[in-house]
């Protein structure tokens, strides 16, 4: 299986810490993996609180939490430059030294909610914009597709070429995932700033997304890939190939076999801008798998569905089987690979019939997940920094299709469909997992991220930390951008009633894609 969803992060506050290097296949870890320093301590004795209540009081929770967030942006951003780092201390000190399309695009969704929420003036959100995209017109990129690499220095702009600390060599790698978050952030920024509209229509305007998308497979009209090398990367896993579909300028290297085959991903912004601009067909978003076929007989858990036609694509409509739901599992079963597309995407209702019940189901069957079945006590599982050091995938392995699992315990249990999930685990969860859950059980999310700062401790000035094991009370002290700006995107939303939604679907985006994603449905029960 080819698939590959790992969100390309770099994550200690000083040290480089990469997750994998870019493009690689599931399971193999970058050999310049590097753990960062381990928190120790148990959690931060906190007073007793109860979950603020639907309402004013909840709201004034909500806007505290989103201040204290972008506290922690504001201090990950480098003012000459407008580019954010990917993490930083607890303490808000220790900048990264790199950042990455991914981050650069969050801090540009994060500065429009700031400003809606009376964070930052209006004259400094136009300031703060400018100064970004005035570096991302400046900064090396692949110029032929407009695309932008995955590594940056956050101080200066520059390509990185070595990772920062351990100084391992690394080739600069076009992420297709990263890339559908800054286009993403630029074609918000062109709808709610219009002193910088101009600018922002002039970078994404440039950007191809076809270059992203590969013809040449079994799966037709195509699927997407993880994206290519823009040098010679010495790996036997990488061919030297034209660009796709005539785009003119020099070959580059892609990864052979690396492509984005589910639906429930964070890739799926890809096809979607692709869709939007008319450069990727309407069939792409039916090529990937809801599960995989049912006559394979390999994966641990046989799906229930039945086969449909779409856009000329012939698709099993398939789901898992999880106490007593049928859902649509992600490839790692995490909140972010169901939920955030669906931060900007009004899935739920262009889509009622497929994404509207998957993601209520999705996260029911994250809190079901970790408060009955494995009793943790808290919920929301998606991948973070680990506390124990580094970076880990967390989810729940059951909603998802990936044979080896991401598991929601630091250890990472040797568990099976069918077994008893055991008891008493160090369970792991971030709190942007249960801030994506806001915009469907918004109660339920409110009540467990405020139990997770006041009874685990994991808040400080710069907002939620990253990740908390909720048995040895050990924490992840640093956020990352991302992270960040994913609990900051999901509050504005629900704060706001779905501003970032608004400004990402005008009428031309939804002319293009509500057609498409809307006529599905998806094999699923509650």
């Amino acid at each position: 299986m080819n698939t590959v969803h790992r969100r390309t992060l770099l994550t200690a506050p000083v040290l480089a810490v990469p997750l994998l290097g870019a493009g690689a296949p599931c399971g193999l870890a970058s050999a310049a993996r590097s753990p960062a320093a381990r928190t120790a301590g148990g959690p931060v004795p906190a007073p007793p609180l109860g979950p603020p209540r639907r309402g004013g009081g909840q709201d004034a929770v909500l806007r505290r939490w989103a201040a204290d967030t972008w506290r922690s942006l504001d201090a990950m951003t480098v003012r000459s430059t407008g580019l954010v780092s990917d993490g930083i201390g607890a303490d808000l000190t220790g900048r990264s030294r790199h950042t990455s399309p991914t981050n650069i695009g969050g801090a540009l969704w994060s500065a429009l909610i700031a400003r809606e929420l009376r964070l930052i003036t209006p004259g400094e959100a136009r300031s703060r914009i400018a100064v970004t995209l005035a570096s991302l017109e400046r900064m090396e990129h692949h110029e032929p597709s407009g695309m932008y690499v995955n590594w940056y220095d956050e101080t200066d702009g520059t390509v990185l070429r070595s990772w920062p600390g351990s100084g391992s060599p690394m080739v600069p790698f076009v992420s297709s995932v990263d890339m559908g978050w800054l286009g993403a952030a630029l074609h918000v920024v062109a709808q709610a700033d219009s002193s910088n509209r101009r600018a922002a229509r002039r970078l994404v305007d440039r950007m191809r997304w076809d270059v992203f998308f590969d013809r040449d497979v079994a799966e037709q009209p195509g699927r997407t890939i993880g994206g290519f090398w823009i040098e010679d990367p010495g790996r036997d896993d990488a061919e030297l190939l034209p660009l796709f579909h005539g785009i003119a300028g020099e070959d580059v290297w892609y990864h052979t076999g690396h492509h984005y085959d589910t639906a429930v991903s964070e890739a799926r912004m890809v096809t979607y801008l692709g869709i939007i601009t008319g450069q990727i067909p309407a069939g792409a978003y039916y090529t990937t798998l809801r599960t995989f076929p049912p006559d394979w007989t390999w994966p641990e858990m046989t799906p229930v569905g039945d086969w449909a036609e779409h856009e000329g694509v012939r698709v099993f409509e398939g789901a898992h089987t999880y106490r007593g739901m049928e859902i649509v599992p992600g490839w790692g079963g995490s909140m972010f690979e169901e939920l955030m597309p669906d931060l900007f995407v009004p899935e739920a209702a262009w889509a009622p019939m497929s994404w509207g019940r998957n993601h209520p189901l999705h996260v029911r069957a994250q809190r079901e997940h970790g408060l009955d079945e494995a009793g943790y006590g808290y919920w929301g599982f998606s991948p973070s920094s680990d506390p124990h050091g580094g970076y880990r995938e967390y989810g729940v392995d059951a909603l998802g299709l990936n044979p080896t699992g991401y598991f929601s315990d630091a250890a990472g249990t040797d568990w099976h469909v069918g077994e008893e999930y055991p008891r008493g685990l160090d369970g792991v969860v971030t709190p942007h997992a249960a801030a994506l859950a806001l915009q469907y059980e918004r109660d339920a999310a409110v009540e467990n991220l405020s139990r997770i700062e006041t009874e685990l401790g994991a808040y400080g000035p710069g907002g939620f930390h990253d990740a908390v094991a909720v048995r040895s009370g050990v924490i992840a002290r640093r956020h990352l951008s991302l992270d960040q700006s994913m609990v900051l995107g999901a509050l504005g939303n629900v704060l706001l009633d779905g501003q970032l939604q608004e400004w990402f679907a005008t009428d031309e985006v939804e002319t293009s894609l509500r057609g498409v994603i809307g006529q599905e449905e998806f094999r699923t029960r509650g």
